[in-house]
């Protein structure tokens, strides 16, 4: 018998299971062979699917059978124009995106990448993505000409039924809900003219970026490149747990008004959260927010901390130690190739104080210290402190003589907390990151 009897005998739940393990570029070449190969590959198809441009996604309106559409689980769409070349005809984006999403009933992911505001038309679409747990919206467009508005993104977030990751990037804060934004200084950009977004069933008429803090299945929130200064963010009634919290800073504003809305989000939220990224520092007003308005003490479930290339080195230091009565396991910093020697500096100081607190119970669940550079993740090193010996097989040669150095020492210095660890009744601290290659770490344990 051969190989084609072979397949066309098997029933079709078997073929469905073959063709659900094949890769999109060998699941193309099977359904090139038949009409019902070509059947059977639509899943895999359509699996993901990524349109890059306004253009693609009305050729893609226009042309995909909308039931096609049912196969998707992760979908990413940009609305950025594929060339600069006005068209007889405005591209209306929002049409495609009606045209498309009701379809879409099984996507689990999907990214907007919005050259401009859509209309509220798209709101109800979003209303029937049961299955959709994972949105991100960013604006990519000229935010002072097409600002992308606060209360539409939060109409939209609001309306999925089961969302639990939400990241948002460059959402400009509505006149409505910012008021004392307009024509003061330092003139952040605010948008005028979307009273026309309908009240929510949920939120009602405040559709300002605190309102998410409503949507009760939300786990997982990140904002970035938007003004974070609304008051409510403080006094909003909290009725999601959210888990992971990642929080940018508004480039119009200065450093310590960032941190200030930092503190002041962390303080009403932060009760919950077991995962946060930090890109301002911290002070002990953290807390103070949180006991004046006599809620639970933020961060007591706080386990993972990351430091984003954007925090800045000289308050390393003193951040951690703001947050050093939560049980803090895994650190993890990022920063540029130019701020190695001034980070591995400072969390050397950082241990130095670990150490000094003694049996005051300063930060005693820290496991690890993950370290890496921006530039590219590949061309981070590796420097390690285990429970076991640990093995230096070779210097991080890829890195400057002095940074180079500095990653001696501070490997040398965990090597020292490592073998100290049984006599402080403190947990071991593994340091480490990426190197060039995984098969050539900088250090190997034994």
């Amino acid at each position: 018998m051969s190989s084609d009897a072979c397949w066309n005998v098997l029933p079709t739940e078997m073929k469905l299971a073959v063709v659900g393990l094949l890769d999109a570029s060998d699941a193309w070449q099977l359904a090139n062979t038949s009409m019902e190969s070509y059947a059977l590959a639509l899943p895999v198809l359509f699996r993901t699917v990524h349109i890059q441009s306004a253009e693609a996604l009305h050729v893609y309106a226009d042309a995909v059978p909308k039931a096609h559409n049912r196969h998707i689980r992760q979908l990413t769409i940009s609305t950025k124009r594929a060339t600069q070349r006005r068209s007889a005809q405005p591209l209306r984006v929002t049409d495609a995106l009606v045209e498309i999403l009701p379809h879409c009933s099984q996507v689990e992911q999907l990214t907007l990448k919005l050259a401009a505001s859509l209309t509220k038309a798209v709101i109800p679409c979003f209303e029937a993505l049961a299955a959709l747990e994972s949105l991100c919206i960013g604006h990519c467009g000229d935010a002072a000409r097409f600002p992308l508005s606060e209360r539409l993104v939060v109409s939209i977030a609001a309306s999925v039924p089961n969302l639990r990751h939400l990241s948002l990037d460059h959402i400009t804060r509505s006149a409505i809900h910012a008021p004392d934004l307009v024509g003061a200084r330092p003139f952040v950009p605010v948008v005028k003219g979307d009273e026309d977004v309908p009240d929510h069933p949920l939120l009602g008429h405040e559709l300002r970026l605190p309102a998410l803090l409503r949507v009760p299945t939300l786990k997982k929130l990140r904002i970035k490149d938007t003004h974070l200064g609304d008051p409510q963010w403080e006094t909003m009634p909290v009725r999601c747990a959210l888990e992971v919290l990642d929080l940018g800073s508004c480039y119009h504003e200065s450093t310590d008004y960032n941190r200030t809305c930092t503190e002041r989000i962390m303080g009403n939220i932060g009760h919950t959260v077991d995962e946060c990224a930090l890109n301002t520092a911290l002070t002990p007003e953290t807390f103070a927010h949180a006991k004046s308005a006599e809620r639970p003490r933020p961060l007591t479930r706080l386990r993972r901390v990351h430091l984003t290339p954007l925090f800045p080195v000289e308050n390393v230091v003193d951040t951690l130690a703001a947050l050093a009565e939560s049980p803090v396991e895994r650190l993890s910093v990022e920063c540029h190739a130019d701020d190695v020697v001034d980070m591995c500096d400072a969390l050397t100081d950082f241990l130095h104080l670990r150490v000094a607190q003694g049996d005051k119970g300063f930060y005693r669940h820290l496991l690890e210290i993950s370290f890496s550079t921006v530039s590219d993740l590949a061309d981070a090193f590796d420097i390690g402190l285990g429970a076991r010996a640990a093995a230096f097989r070779r210097a991080p040669e890829d890195l400057p003589a002095d940074a180079a150095e500095a990653v001696r020492r501070l490997m040398a210095y965990c090597q020292e907390l490592r073998l100290g660890a049984a006599k402080e009744d403190k947990k071991p601290v593994t340091v480490m990151g990426r190197g060039r290659s995984a098969s050539a770490p900088a250090v190997l344990f034994a």
